[in-house]
């Protein structure tokens, strides 16, 4: 909480791992700017070998204290943190450890050294000569001898994007020699190469890319697919809920094929080609899904469907149902614009802040996703159906307060209790946050007086709350 707002003002512009509001599908959007835009079609490929096994720890406390860190008290535990006994192996002298709280954050430190460096030599360079009167910035560089060239960095993996192949060779053993010398890390010669992106395609965070011509000017553009180490995967895991399935039929399991679908669709989407990815897949899994699944199940296009089906997919496409909940179809996906990062968007400015406001309603397919994985024992098909359909028709907001909720601070509150006749159906539930929910039910004073100062509550959502109580023959908030 300390440290991230520091070294968050310091990282460089093009890093998008474990960052705040950063993601892959930024990283990836940048890259296919530089394509469309830059017209940079050869990319370095760097994999540094055993990267958070091998951070020196040394190098790692210098560059804590030249961003900024510099709370001896602060570094004396950062330094304990990179030294703590694994148990049956002994101290570690070198890495971070892996699954560790600031690992993350650690990890970025030592690399923005690179972003910064390969950022000056080209990017963010000044020439010490007056250019404005005879050409723009990029025309001035490129009458010098510099190395024109772009990183994008998500963690460990990053790519150089280059306008020649001579210029990418440069780069190529600058950034090998500038770990090895600066960094003290090693790269791995077989998984290190430049790639000719109108010949090839290079592979980047589960994504192909290649720059493919369009239109009668032969203008290249970022083609984007699924990798295929990503479609076994993805085969593979359809597979395996497809079985637990055909052994248990309920709603939980095939819920766990919505959230399953949903998820790869969300994450694939950016791909311009994920419509004929995901139809090959589905082609190559569908025999075993109908196998499987035909005397469990009814095949058919689907009819009454739920809000969050309608919501997401068309009708057109058969699909089976099972246990009165209708499986997401794999086929129904189509791209989707992929759109670069906002630099202003960060939770530790007031306008930063605003932009992420105006970007969470953008989310509910994500929180929907997380909904559908989540398991709740003793709760019916109904329920179960009818909470994701409210939360989705909601656009993710609570009913009382309005605001945008996560899936972990969802609730789903039984408008007319059980215990009163209420129901499961779907006009009888609520979407609210979770102390909202136990505010609408709390019979106890002092919980009461303990859950209304987090949430600022004022006297119009007092009424509100109010009318929710009433109907459940409790007394009035004061």
């Amino acid at each position: 909480q300390i440290l991230e707002p520091i070294t968050e003002a310091r990282f460089y512009n093009h890093s998008y791992g474990f960052r705040p509001m950063r993601s892959t599908h930024h990283a990836l959007a940048r890259v296919q700017y530089l394509i469309n835009k830059g017209k940079l079609h050869y990319v370095v490929d760097i994999d540094i070998k055993g990267f958070f096994d091998n951070i020196n720890h040394t190098k790692l406390m210098k560059q804590l204290w030249n961003i900024g860190i510099r709370d001896r008290k602060v570094l004396a535990i950062i330094s304990k943190m990179l030294k703590a006994e694994i148990q049956r192996e002994g101290t570690s002298t070198k890495g971070v450890p892996q699954g560790g709280i600031l690992s993350p954050l650690l990890s970025n430190v030592v690399l923005n050294d690179l972003d910064q460096w390969i950022a000056r030599q080209w990017e963010k360079f000044e020439p010490d000569f007056n250019y404005h009167n005879i050409c723009n910035r990029n025309a001035a560089l490129k009458r010098t001898n510099l190395k024109e060239g772009y990183i994008v960095r998500y963690a460990d993996d990053f790519k150089i994007l280059c306008r020649d192949y001579q210029t990418a060779v440069k780069w190529f053993h600058a950034v090998r020699l500038y770990l090895k010398d600066r960094l003290k890390l090693e790269i791995s010669e077989e998984k290190s190469q430049i790639t000719n992106l109108r010949k090839r395609r290079s592979e980047f965070l589960g994504f192909t890319i290649k720059a493919e011509r369009k239109g009668k000017n032969g203008r290249r553009v970022a083609q984007t697919g699924i990798s295929e180490k990503k479609k076994k995967q993805i085969k593979q895991q359809a597979k395996t809920i497809i079985k637990a399935i055909q052994k248990e039929p309920t709603t939980q399991n095939a819920l766990k094929w919505n959230g399953f679908i949903l998820g790869i669709h969300n994450y694939f989407k950016k791909a311009t080609l994920v419509n004929l990815d995901f139809n090959r897949i589905y082609y190559d899994i569908s025999r075993t899904m109908y196998n499987r699944l035909r005397q469990k199940a009814y095949y058919g296009k689907p009819i009454n469907t739920t809000y969050s089906f309608r919501k997401f997919y068309q009708s057109n496409h058969k699909t089976f149902r099972v246990a009165k909940t209708w499986l997401y179809p794999m086929t129904d996906v189509q791209t989707r614009n992929n759109l670069c990062f906002k630099q202003d968007t960060t939770p530790y400015t007031p306008r930063g802040r605003m932009e992420i406001y105006k970007r969470l309603s953008k989310s509910v397919a994500i929180e929907i996703n997380k909904l559908m994985k989540s398991y709740i024992p003793d709760r019916n098909v109904e329920y179960l159906d009818n909470r994701i359909s409210r939360y989705s028709m909601k656009s993710g907001k609570c009913e009382v307060t309005g605001i945008f909720l996560p899936a972990e601070d969802v609730h789903c509150h039984h408008y007319r209790p059980r215990h009163l006749g209420g129901g499961d159906e779907f006009d009888n539930l609520r979407i609210v946050h979770r102390d909202i929910h136990r505010l609408i039910h709390s019979k106890n004073k002092q919980i009461i007086n303990n859950l209304t100062t987090p949430i600022q509550i004022d006297e119009k959502l007092i009424k509100k709350i109010n009318q929710y109580r009433k109907v459940c023959n409790l007394e009035k908030l004061q």
